[in-house]
């Protein structure tokens, strides 16, 4: 039991890995791939772009608070589970909009649900040996960072082998 910390630790750090991973993924292209939602010209393509980056995070500033006393309640775990879920169906939603206002729509839940790095490293805060707590929360950073760094290149890769909207529904399978 005392070494149940080190598989809650593979565990979210590979959640940390692929969660940055997923969300530096269409760094690359999401602008690429709203142009192809529309005929826009280059300041309404560069408001939509700036839009489907800042709507998702002011939707998760907004609603952090709420996942945060939920996770207080009921447990981190369920709102890993939780954010990791719903971050899943709507990149997958993304991927499949028909329409710019679908996607801002999707960016926007995608933000409110999101939070499964933060419940993660509270988790493993929790969990892990007081003695060695500041290393094991600095190598589960690793998962983040590593994923933020592999991200943008997977993506690039995808969206020239699938096309932009493949890029999203191959990051769900």
């Amino acid at each position: 039991m005392q070494d149940n910390w080190k598989q809650n630790f593979r565990i979210l750090w590979f959640g940390n890995f692929i969660t940055d991973m997923g969300n530096a993924m269409t760094l690359p292209f999401i602008v690429l791939f709203i142009d192809t939602l529309g005929t826009f010209n280059k300041v309404e393509l560069n408001l939509l772009g700036a839009a489907a980056f800042s709507l998702t995070y002011l939707s998760k500033a907004i609603v952090s608070p709420l996942w945060g006393r939920l996770a207080d309640l009921k447990g981190r775990k369920l709102m890993c589970l939780r954010a990791s879920g719903v971050m899943t169906l709507t990149i997958l939603m993304v991927g499949l909009s028909p329409n710019v206002w679908f996607l801002l729509f999707f960016r926007i839940l995608q933000g409110a649900f999101s939070g499964y790095i933060n419940n993660a490293n509270a988790l493993m805060s929790l969990s892990a040996p007081k003695k060695i707590q500041g290393h094991v929360m600095s190598k589960l950073v690793t998962g983040s960072i590593s994923g933020s760094l592999l991200g943008p290149l997977i993506g690039g890769f995808l969206a020239t082998w699938f096309g932009y909207r493949g890029a999203f529904l191959s990051q769900v399978f």
